[in-house]
């Protein structure tokens, strides 16, 4: 099976003497039925032509932010939302630096910023270069945004020195984007569920009963793994967030609307419940607001247990089910007796006391608690939401698959 056939690639080539392997690089995509466009930085124009890349190619080659011809276009943002994929081989220290700040005062960096799709960089340098504190700290920065790093590898360079900076080689980044690809293609036949953000219980028509979750964990979860080749719906909670067009987005307010529509999505092959559902909810909500004075006692009753249910389902339990703990204390001895109570597959257990990983963070730092003894229960470190999502989804696919 070819899963690079019609797959539209952005070529990014920037100026270093590696350049010249992109054209390699092409030979092998064009091979396999790839659309490719490229992006030429002025830099790369002293190491290699665009008349040899769109021979190669047969297509289009950019290289002005600001074209006459094509203002209309406005090409560094049509570029970002045609490509499936953007790829930039070879980059240098001085992209990844710009890369790292946000700069974008070129077509490159300007299409890179505006791109919503994966993105491979292939870093090709001097080895000091590469070994340069700043350099490290840029690429440690560009990984956390989500971007992934190829190479480089370690050999003779055209320097004359001999150490780490060499651009991968042109079959091995073909092998790596076929991967990717595959492993898209293999995931769609895939389906995800996942819960996010807080439920509002009425107590009268403008008073209800909330938490703090702010839907990022959940909304980042559903983000890598459509980006990952699920089919995938989100049920939220009300949040202020904005979410990718290719999600199944289903918004909610409170528990019972939440439990309707968890039950409407199954089937699916995983479900993850990280929306901080209200436990209680008021149990004769008034439909009038009520007037302020001296006393107000309400009586609360248990809210459906979402995830409770979902995972004692006889036939639509999906294959993975996985829960989420928001705890202040006791973590550890909480989250098992969670994933015992419950009967789902893995919990997945933060410190919300701690401001830094907190509700509204960006970051986080989790324990995850496995139903199955022999896998070892592990921690993941504190970093932004986003890597959390991905190493959570990597460690999904690698059960399911």
């Amino acid at each position: 099976m070819n899963n690079l056939s019609q797959k539209k690639i952005l070529l990014i080539i920037c100026g270093g003497i590696s350049a010249y392997k992109s054209l390699e690089l092409i030979r092998l995509l064009k091979k396999q039925n790839v659309e490719i466009k490229t992006i030429l930085t002025n830099s790369a124009k002293e190491f290699i032509t665009t008349l040899s890349i769109s021979s190669l190619s047969k297509g289009k080659v950019y290289d002005d932010l600001f074209n006459v011809k094509n203002e209309t276009e406005m090409d560094h943002i049509s570029l970002s939302r045609w490509a499936d994929l953007i790829l930039v081989a070879p980059i240098t220290a001085n992209t990844i630096s710009k890369l790292s700040t946000g700069s974008s005062d070129d077509l490159a960096s300007t299409v890179i910023l505006a791109s919503d799709k994966d993105i491979f960089l292939a870093p090709a340098m001097n080895v000091r270069m590469w070994e340069h504190p700043s350099t490290k700290e840029n690429l440690k920065k560009l990984k956390s945004y989500g971007y992934k790093i190829i190479g480089p590898e370690i050999g003779d360079m055209a320097c004359g020195e001999f150490g780490e900076g060499k651009m991968t080689e042109p079959k091995d980044i073909f092998q790596i984007i076929e991967t990717y690809f595959g492993d898209l293609n293999k995931n769609k036949k895939l389906k995800a569920l996942v819960t996010a953000g807080p439920t509002n219980e009425y107590i009268d028509p403008v008073r209800f009963i909330t938490n703090k979750s702010s839907g990022k964990q959940g909304y980042a979860l559903a983000k890598s793994l459509m980006k990952k080749g699920f089919q995938t719906t989100s049920i939220s909670g009300p949040t202020n967030l904005q979410i990718d067009d290719n999600i199944n987005l289903i918004k909610v307010e409170t528990a019972d609307e939440m439990f309707k529509a968890t039950q409407e999505s199954l089937p699916v092959d995983v479900a993850i419940f990280s929306a901080t559902v209200a436990d209680f909810k008021v149990k004769e909500k008034k439909n009038e607001k009520i007037k302020k004075n001296n006393n107000l006692n309400l009586e609360l009753e248990k809210n459906v247990d979402i995830l409770n249910y979902v995972s004692k389902h006889n036939s639509l339990r999906p294959k993975l089910v996985i829960g989420f703990a928001a705890e202040t204390n006791d973590i550890p001895e909480n989250a098992q007796k969670k994933l015992t109570e419950k009967n789902c597959d893995w919990i997945v257990a933060n410190d919300v006391s701690n401001s830094f990983i907190g509700f509204n963070s960006d970051f986080n730092e989790v324990s995850i608690f496995y139903k199955n003894k022999k896998t070892k229960n592990e921690k993941l470190t504190m970093k932004k939401k986003t890597e959390i999502s991905e190493e959570i989804t990597d460690r999904i696919i690698n059960q399911l698959n």
